[in-house]
């Protein structure tokens, strides 16, 4: 059985004739730009989340860089997010000229922790950014009540985390601002690149729509230096017609993640948590094991059972942070998962089979 990682066909083939009547429409209109589909979207969107306001961009990279200067963070600040995620979420940082500082990880949910950050916090400490990665949400609750205690911004990169929930608040609606992305892989995806900005501050929304556009308070006039990162009309249209599906499409990875999870009970391997409280979205189903993962790689792939490695090294001491002087034992137990982890196939056009297949062939790998 040859099974992709991520197959997307099924999805545009139920979608495809609403798809290519929204794109006619859109064309019908000739507005491409910050048209009512984009303003739409975001109303839909900042409802779906639980925001009183949502600003499209570009990408899920933007929305955590206009945050960041929407919340006026620059050089001389110091930004703490995790270790243990994709290089946009420090390299936002970077960008506003701030400094990254890295928080390590809990074991099970993979995420940064309040009494993580607790630990490297220092007077040039203006934000966190929490990232809620393959889609399990950070503990908010004790992360909002430290950043509270030492008047931090918190900012949620939910890139991997669309529609996932703490009790029954969706991520997004958690911190200062929200960033999501829209990449194809995400759980919420469009056909190209996008991302959003939710928040519940009229003062950030209006600092963001100057961003996102030039800076540009009027036509041809400009009150600071922005950026172009607008979310066109025509992916706003097919994230509309997806967001209408996006409650079933999760439900539908949520039981293809209980499958796994249920399946590999009683082996050697390590499956996510889902504790009570937290709703996971599973843009992944990552999966630990503690020895010989490369072996048990290479024999999934020998058996057409693709598997992806994220992350392969923690973002501290990728070669663009040498001058910061981490060390990995700086960051132990993202250190440690970076050689435990693997993510397997999930997606909602996933079946009974693909999940038996993958998870016998794993079973019979790991011995």
């Amino acid at each position: 059985m040859n099974i992709p990682f991520l197959d997307l066909s099924e999805e545009f083939n139920n979608l495809h004739e609403e798809w290519f009547t929204a794109i006619k429409e859109v064309g019908a209109t000739g507005r491409y730009i910050l048209g009512p589909n984009v303003q739409a979207f975001e109303e839909e969107c900042a409802a779906y989340v639980g925001t009183d306001y949502a600003v499209s961009v570009a990408n899920g990279t933007d929305a955590l860089t206009l945050s960041l200067r929407a919340l006026n963070i620059t050089s001389g600040d110091e930004v703490i997010t995790s270790p243990f995620t994709f290089f946009a979420s420090s390299e936002c940082i970077d960008l506003v000229g701030a400094t990254p500082v890295f928080a390590d990880i809990d074991e099970n949910s993979f995420n940064i922790t309040a009494d993580s950050i607790a630990a490297v916090i220092t007077e040039k400490t203006k934000a966190i950014i929490v990232v809620h990665i393959f889609g399990h949400p950070a503990d908010m609750t004790a992360i909002n009540a430290l950043a509270a205690k030492h008047n931090l911004e918190v900012i949620e990169d939910a890139a991997q985390a669309f529609g996932a929930q703490v009790g029954d608040q969706r991520v997004g609606s958690l911190g200062t601002t929200g960033c999501f992305s829209f990449y194809p892989t995400k759980v919420l995806g469009c056909y190209g690149d996008g991302g959003i900005i939710t928040t519940n501050s009229k003062a950030i929304v209006d600092s963001l729509h100057r961003l996102r556009n030039h800076g540009a308070i009027k036509p041809f006039v400009h009150a600071e230096v922005g950026y172009n990162s607008r979310l066109d009309e025509i992916q706003a249209a097919i994230l509309r017609l997806k967001l209408k599906k996006i409650d079933a499409d999760i439900a539908a990875r949520k039981r293809i993640a209980a499958a796994y999870t249920e399946q590999l009970k009683g082996t050697a391997i390590i499956t996510p948590e889902a504790p009570e409280g937290f709703g996971h979205a599973y843009n992944l189903y990552t999966i630990r094991l503690t020895e010989n993962r490369d072996a048990v790689r290479q024999v999934l792939s020998d058996n057409d059972i693709p598997t992806s490695q994220c992350y392969p090294e923690p973002l501290s001491v990728q070669p663009v942070y040498e001058s910061l002087g981490y060390k990995k034992e700086d960051v132990p137990v993202c250190e440690m998962l970076t050689h435990q982890t693997l993510s397997l196939p999930v997606y909602p056009a996933m079946t009974d089979e693909m999940v038996e297949y993958i998870t016998s062939t794993l079973i019979k790998a790991v011995g």
